[in-house]
């Protein structure tokens, strides 16, 4: 029997996850999140689940460890709230790491259209019988530059749906794609080229705040930017300056750098404690949706199809743990998981 200590659960996790409770697994649900103030009550489980606003510092490891829970599944691809080299020969961990890419590269195209055609405005005019055309003239993405950064699996498939708009597209990718057809250009030719810049590049130290005041200052007057990777990318306060002086001309975000007390929760009535987000919610030219670009029928089967396999592996003993994670797999000559093997 493998118990499972599910966090931050929602509905959707519990229809999704709950198919796979059985004589051999058994989910227990929880709403909170998992941090060191909710920790006691991983006790008698085996394994948790965990979402991307869960903390897994190196205290919450410590505690897992002496729990006896040998393994975080994350139900998502990125991993910046885990601290893998606190968990290396403590705690395996695994992640999900491509669930539905079409799914994110569709919604940030969805909100690209949405904000240079106005939708959203005028969907909220008709509604009122206001049928007046002022103020919702927009622009063709035919012929635009759209710089990409990051080209895994989902930077690609929004450059092949760009395409399909007959768009000019740059990217930028600290490892490019060898033999690839792209169209890399640094990442400063990126920021003075584009007239659309859409982040896909994971977080790290190194990509932290990547869109700040000095790289706007390189942009096109005009630029829209869309992030639906990780919310600290992009320098909040940066990204307001540019609005307010009108050298970015919209802001598309999926995510944000300070959601985790935010998103994923109903705050209609409350007020707002986050004066910088609730600027940018207020700005006519930012379109804000609350981590939902992987949020597919498909992607959520994916997710928890892999996640379950992904534990399966580590409980069936299998030499190779499915999708782990590991600080070490950057170092050639010392990857146990090049050589086929659990990373500890």
């Amino acid at each position: 029997m493998i118990r499972i200590a599910f966090f931050d659960t929602r509905s959707y996790d519990r229809e999704t996850f709950g198919k796979y409770i059985s004589d051999d697994i058994e989910i227990s649900f929880f709403e909170g999140k998992l941090n060191i103030k909710t920790i006691e009550v991983v006790r008698n489980h085996d394994a948790v689940c965990v979402f991307v606003n869960d903390e897994v510092n190196e205290e919450v490891i410590n505690k897992l460890y002496e729990y006896g829970v040998r393994i975080v599944a994350l139900r998502c691809a990125g991993y910046n709230n885990v601290d893998l080299k606190a968990a290396f020969k403590k705690v395996h961990v695994v992640h999900v790491p491509a669930y539905s890419p079409y799914a994110v590269a569709e919604h940030a195209m969805a909100l690209l259209l949405t904000s240079i055609r106005r939708i959203h405005k005028a969907y909220n005019r008709t509604r009122e019988f206001n049928f007046s055309l002022d103020g919702l003239t927009g622009f063709n993405l035919e012929g635009k530059t759209v710089g990409v950064v990051g080209t895994g699996k989902i930077g690609r498939i929004f450059m092949d749906i760009c395409k399909g708009f007959k768009m000019n597209v740059i990217a930028y990718d600290k490892y490019p794609i060898e033999g690839s057809d792209i169209n890399y250009v640094s990442l400063d030719e990126l920021f003075e080229k584009s007239d659309i810049i859409s982040l896909h590049c994971p977080f790290t130290e190194e990509t932290k705040h990547m869109i700040n005041t000095e790289s706007i200052k390189k942009m096109k007057k005009g630029v829209v930017i869309i992030n639906t990777s990780r919310g600290a990318l992009i320098d909040t306060e940066a990204l307001l300056n540019g609005l307010k002086e009108r050298k970015v001309g919209a802001a598309c975000l999926d995510v944000y750098e300070e959601e985790e007390d935010v998103f994923f929760t109903d705050r209609s009535g409350h007020i707002l404690d986050d004066d910088l987000l609730a600027r940018l919610i207020s700005m006519p030219n930012v379109i804000v949706t609350s981590h939902q670009a992987f949020l597919t029928r498909e992607a959520l089967e994916n997710i928890a199809q892999t996640t379950i396999e992904n534990l399966k592996s580590f409980f069936n003993n299998e030499p190779q743990i499915k999708n782990e994670l590991c600080y070490k797999c950057g170092e050639i000559n010392n990857c146990k998981r090049k050589r086929k093997e659990k990373c500890f």
